[in-house]
């Protein structure tokens, strides 16, 4: 970790809807000098797996306007690390923004964070993409600058890191004046990491931003690229829905060697592999919908709570058949008998991606082990971090789909903090 400048000088953190300890994680490896001095969140299962890898931290499971102001004053914090709650704003959900009963908490922090005695000197908040057009961020943003904070808004994936990962989502950085960035701010959303480096963003650096109303804004490129127009023949059907635009895209992606491929975040060997097979009758009903990727794929789509319970826009699932075509299994398949259609799934031997794959694309450590599932567990002195035993294989999908991508994370709280 980076060492303080005085003895004594360790950085307090609050760490707010925890969760898992994905923050936390994040924290550790941006090697800033500092401690959690506090988690909060109600869950109590993701409470149980926070405690399990982080025993030394105080858990308050509770809700967040169950504490007073008084007691947020006692854990005299320097920085906080957020992710509320953000069912308010999916693309998916009602998008009742402020009016979900679920965003209260955040108001009440919003409420609080003027009357602190000692206002935190960093903010770091996560959500999804949505968020930034949103009532709820407007009120953030209203209120940092009412209290004296400086701030930056980005939509980032861990792509931009390399990790074959499309897991798009909003982050915004608040630092209390006077002091400043290590780098220039942006009144727009940027889709990029900034480069401390330099005292502007160059548009070589940085071509793209978003305006807060959620357009495009392009710098710097008055000319359209011949991949953005959209041509009937790229509308045409190949197979399993997949359009040729879409292959062209996947393609683009899979070749682009500046991501990793799938196989350097998969586990070696699976000890029983058969709780991560998909059923026949999943595999009939949601076959042309799926995203399938195989180990040398360089993209996946985002991994959500649902995973392993719903097949439809959770994740990507993996294709262990190295020597089977895609195309060729479902050439004419809409065609075929059921049992017909089964024989030539079979042949993909498709799978979903463990809890443990997952956590390695998310940026878990690789002492986050866990025990497997249904394991038998005879002697254990000193638990192994990750999840518990008892957590069942539909809780660690969920818990995970919950969570955030460290890496990612933590390279911001260095920006935040440098």
């Amino acid at each position: 970790m980076m060492e303080p400048d005085t003895p004594g000088d360790m950085m307090k953190v609050l760490e707010l809807y925890s969760g898992i300890g994905g923050m936390h994680y994040a924290l550790k490896e941006s090697c800033i000098f500092a401690e959690v001095v506090a988690a909060v969140d109600i869950n109590t299962v993701a409470n149980e797996v926070y405690k399990h890898n982080f025993p030394n931290t105080c858990i308050y499971p509770k809700t967040i306007e169950g504490i007073t102001l008084a007691e947020f004053n006692k854990f005299d914090f320097d920085m906080i690390l957020m992710s509320p709650p953000c069912q308010p704003f999916t693309r998916l959900g009602a998008q009742k923004d402020v009016l979900d009963s679920r965003i209260k908490s955040f108001l009440y922090i919003l409420d609080l964070l003027p009357s602190l005695i000692k206002p935190p000197k960093y903010i770091l908040l996560e959500n999804v993409k949505g968020f930034e057009t949103s009532v709820a961020r407007d009120k953030l943003i209203q209120t940092l600058k009412n209290c004296g904070y400086s701030y930056q808004e980005f939509l980032l994936s861990p792509t931009l890191l390399g990790i074959p990962n499309s897991r798009l989502r909003y982050f915004l950085l608040a630092k209390l004046q006077p002091d400043a960035f290590c780098f220039q701010t942006f009144s727009q959303v940027l889709e990029q990491f900034p480069d401390c480096d330099s005292v502007e963003m160059t548009s070589s650096s940085f071509s793209r931003v978003l305006s807060a109303d959620g357009s495009k804004k392009e710098e710097n490129n008055s000319n359209c690229s011949a991949n953005e127009i959209i041509s009937k023949e790229d509308e045409t059907v190949l197979y399993k829905l997949e359009t040729l635009g879409h292959m062209k895209r996947k393609q683009s992606q899979d070749n682009n060697s500046s991501i990793q491929m799938i196989q350097n975040f998969l586990e070696e060997q699976l000890e029983d592999p058969s709780p991560y097979f998909i059923s026949p009758k999943s595999l009939l009903r949601y076959a042309l919908i799926l995203d399938i990727v195989g180990p040398t794929c360089r993209r996946s789509v985002c991994f959500t709570k649902g995973y392993g319970c719903y097949m439809e826009g959770t994740g990507s699932v993996l294709k262990t058949a190295s020597d089977v075509e895609l195309a060729l299994v479902f050439l004419s398949f809409e065609t075929m008998s059921e049992d017909e259609k089964l024989t030539q799934l079979a042949k993909l031997k498709l799978r979903y991606f463990t809890p443990r794959e997952i956590a390695n694309l998310h940026g878990f450590p690789p002492e986050f082990t866990y025990y497997p599932v249904h394991a038998e567990v005879t002697f254990i002195e000193s638990p192994l971090p990750g999840f518990p035993e008892k957590i069942s294989l539909k809780q660690r999908y969920r818990l995970l789909g919950n969570s955030l991508n460290i890496h990612v994370v933590a390279k911001l709280i260095k920006l935040m903090v440098d």
